[in-house]
């Protein structure tokens, strides 16, 4: 790996350090002290802490590798090594702040009235620590793996999918913890989601890029190929120049916007690019119908 490689990925990976950090934090001084849950196997890592008092970083641990190894068989790119990264950092994070609090060097936020405090500053941690992971292209692997799969496997809409997965954990904390704390996790789920999509700069599904550059067709084989995602090449003529080139069209999600200009400024540095937000996207790896 040369010199400019390493340092392009200690760049992405430093924000997932300190994203997984954040979120770790949350998890442990928040979620876990007041008999909170998450969705997705981060949910079922906590539902087996509550359960049998299973570790939560030896639980995201065991859960993510199988994931994990199945996602680089059937996924493989640059995404799943960032996934990987992730998934890491957040198992090294969460034995930390175990290891300190256990040791009575942090005191856990507990409380047995102001739940919907508890909630707030959850949602916040949580939604602040994903956000970053995902601004920077990575994610903390779980749901995110399983939907990726499917979605390449069957068509199924990534968003559709953890949902799902969301949904069918908090409703089977159920077994574990009162109505009452389900519902002020949904508090929490709901703050989360809306800070991750101010980190990521906007709250909408997608956005669309417009690249006009030399160097077009390499840049959409990589775009198809590290980021399983549709490209469109229209031609056209520049009006000074007037010389024929093609013009790239593509629709991303918000977590991959920054991997997206990474490729692009790659293969060429002085392509001119034109982001805009788009209010809604249907199709093929995004919401059907």
């Amino acid at each position: 790996m040369n010199s400019s490689k390493l340092s392009g990925f200690i760049k992405i990976t430093m924000p997932i350090l300190l994203g997984t950090a954040i979120y770790a934090f949350g998890l442990l001084y928040f979620i876990i002290p007041n008999k909170l849950t998450e969705g997705g196997v981060t949910g079922i890592t906590v539902l087996l802490n509550y359960g049998f008092g299973i570790s939560p970083s030896l639980t995201t641990l065991v859960l993510n590798i199988p994931l994990f190894l199945v996602g680089w068989k059937m996924l493989g790119g640059r995404q799943i090594i960032y996934t990987g990264v992730g998934i890491g950092s957040l198992t090294f994070f969460l034995w930390l702040f175990e290891l300190l609090i256990d040791h009575g060097w942090i005191h856990p936020f507990k409380t047995q009235q102001d739940y919907i405090l508890a909630s707030l500053y959850a949602g916040v941690t949580l939604g602040a620590g994903l956000g970053i992971v995902f601004r920077y292209g990575g994610t903390t692997g779980g749901s995110d793996i399983i939907a990726r799969i499917l979605n390449r496997k069957f068509g199924w809409s990534m968003g559709q999918v953890i949902l799902f997965t969301d949904v069918l954990i908090i409703c089977l904390s159920l077994l574990f913890i009162p109505i009452e704390k389900v519902l002020y996790t949904l508090v929490a789920v709901f703050i989360a989601s809306k800070v991750i999509d101010f980190i990521q700069e906007g709250a909408y599904a997608a956005r669309a890029f417009m690249i006009i550059t030399d160097h077009a067709e390499a840049i959409a084989d990589l775009i198809t190929k590290d980021m399983d995602r549709g490209v469109t090449l229209i031609p056209a003529i520049g009006a000074y120049s007037k010389q024929g080139k093609n013009v790239i069209y593509c629709v991303v999600s918000r977590q991959e916007i920054r991997r997206l200009s990474m490729i692009v400024k790659s293969v060429d540095p002085r392509a001119f690019m034109v982001i805009n937000d788009v209010h809604d996207v249907q199709g093929e790896g995004f919401r059907e119908g």
